[in-house]
């Protein structure tokens, strides 16, 4: 019997169509950002993220169908779902590792206002995407972490090469993957400067993706930060929310 993981995966790839997306209206971000239903937890985060900024950047359209990476706390998803309106889909993955009773709660919570929203749990180091069915995705903050392993929390080593052959095959031709990730200085053992700082060299970033498949399209300046001291830990108090982070619209090739 298919089990619920495999229906939602099921689900979503048989609504998203595996066809070339075809052009559509911009989505208004302004107007899902403003959204009255959002969490107080995650409206507090957009001073730091310029949700509307971002995703405008990355050109989200009405009637996408979104993958939203690393998206168990629903910040994206309470944006993404109304701005792609009701006929785009915006599927949600998440690490089981941190996908608690808790959060099931609150993203069940959320789902059931939110039509066009599905999610799936799978393993950090074994993410489930339905192939050929994106014409979007979004890495905020989390493509470092494909370096990082950690037994406390159950992280498992992981291949970059691999980890990206899964996001190339979900995304259509033409798809657009937004990644945004906060900076490392050049040199040293990526794995290491990952374990320590949660930072990556916007290089490393850059060569990963291409080698994948994928076309670096545009880059923003959008959350560049030159007063960030590259040798603090992302979550050092002096510069939590304010770490100077590059942002790559990468495309898949038609």
């Amino acid at each position: 019997m298919m089990n619920r993981m495999n229906r939602a995966v099921l689900a979503f790839a048989l609504a998203t169509a595996p066809t070339a997306y075809a052009a559509a209206a911009p989505a208004d971000v302004a107007a899902a950002v403003s959204q009255p239903s959002r969490s107080a937890d995650n409206v507090k985060r957009d001073e730091s993220r310029k949700p509307a900024e971002l995703l405008n950047f990355l050109g989200l359209e009405q009637g996408m169908s979104v993958i939203d990476m690393f998206g168990g706390n629903r910040y994206w998803a309470e944006i993404l779902a109304p701005a792609v309106g009701p006929k785009g889909k915006v599927y949600v993955w998440e690490p089981t590792q941190f996908y608690d009773d808790k959060s099931k709660a609150a993203f069940a919570e959320f789902t059931a206002k939110a039509a066009n929203v599905s999610i799936v749990a799978t393993p950090f180091e074994a993410p489930r995407l339905p192939a050929n069915s994106a014409d979007f995705m979004l890495l905020n903050l989390d493509y470092h972490d494909v370096y990082w392993e950690n037994a406390q929390y159950g992280v498992k080593r992981m291949e970059p090469d691999a980890f990206l052959k899964t996001v190339y095959t979900a995304m259509k031709p033409g798809g657009v993957v937004g990644v945004v990730d906060h900076v490392a200085t050049p040199g040293g053992d990526t794995r290491e400067v990952v374990d320590k700082l949660h930072r990556i060299d916007p290089e490393v970033v850059k060569a990963d993706f291409k080698r994948a498949g994928f076309v670096l399209e545009a880059e923003s300046d959008l959350y560049r930060n030159a007063a960030d001291d590259h040798s603090l830990l992302v979550f050092d108090p002096k510069i939590q929310g304010k770490t100077d982070r590059v942002v790559y619209r990468f495309r898949k090739p038609r």
